[in-house]
């Protein structure tokens, strides 16, 4: 699968989220939201209504990550909006294989998301519903983190895993991803990538969405050649 770049605006300006998703529109694949609730991780950001706004004002894709409590009840919400794909935690769901029948009844890609204390042996079984698996690089909750190089074998696992059942799931990496990080992720077999401060921390967004990848595609097409 292709290698997809998904700048995070929890690292951009919020009162100038408009424009910080133009700074990158014409070359990220991916907008990538982060919804918290103060609840499910210790932080407050934004919810449905700023989504349906960024949905009008940007012609990217919207990668919700949702990082709140009860998500069984308010993910399909998301996708209402104009979500793109909606990723939910695992930890916080009741019925994870009923949340993304809703997300994708709703008209959206489903993502699974596990904390780094999470296993992944642990939700093998279900990935078939899924469209992309997210494996967090960080703890949740905060933007300019260090990143976790404890959770490539977990990506490694997971890659190795879908390639064997044929299931054409992305395996996102969200959490300190640098153009320093991302070698590590795209070898381990990762093929989307949630790059925040190093992207809106740098001079110029847009050229740095293309540093990371450039980067990533060099790495995993190395991955790619050695797994056959």
């Amino acid at each position: 699968m292709s290698v997809q770049i998904a700048p995070s605006i929890l690292s951009a300006d919020f009162a100038r989220l408009a424009d910080e998703a133009a700074a990158v529109a014409t070359v990220a694949d991916w907008l990538h939201v982060d919804v918290m609730d103060n609840h499910f991780v210790p932080n407050l950001t934004l919810g449905a209504p700023v989504v349906a706004a960024l949905h009008a004002a940007t012609p990217l894709p919207l990668d919700c990550h949702l990082m709140i409590d009860d998500p069984d009840r308010w993910a399909a919400t998301y996708a209402e909006v104009g979500a793109g794909n909606v990723t939910f935690h695992a930890e916080a769901a009741a019925d994870v294989v009923q949340t993304a029948r809703s997300i994708r009844a709703a008209g959206a890609r489903a993502g699974l998301a596990l904390k780094p204390g999470t296993d992944v042996e642990s939700y093998l079984d279900v990935l078939g519903e899924f469209d992309m698996l997210l494996v967090m690089t960080v703890e949740p909750g905060f933007g300019g983190q260090e990143f976790l190089p404890a959770m490539m074998p977990k990506v490694a696992r997971a890659r190795k895993y879908l390639r064997d059942a044929g299931l054409p799931l992305w395996i996102q990496v969200d959490g300190g991803v640098t153009e320093e990080t991302i070698e590590t992720c795209a070898r381990a077999g990762a093929d989307v990538f949630v790059a925040g401060s190093a992207v809106y921390g740098a001079h110029d967004p847009a050229a740095a969405v293309s540093a990371l990848r450039h980067r990533a595609r060099v790495f995993a097409a190395e991955a790619q050649a050695s797994s056959r």
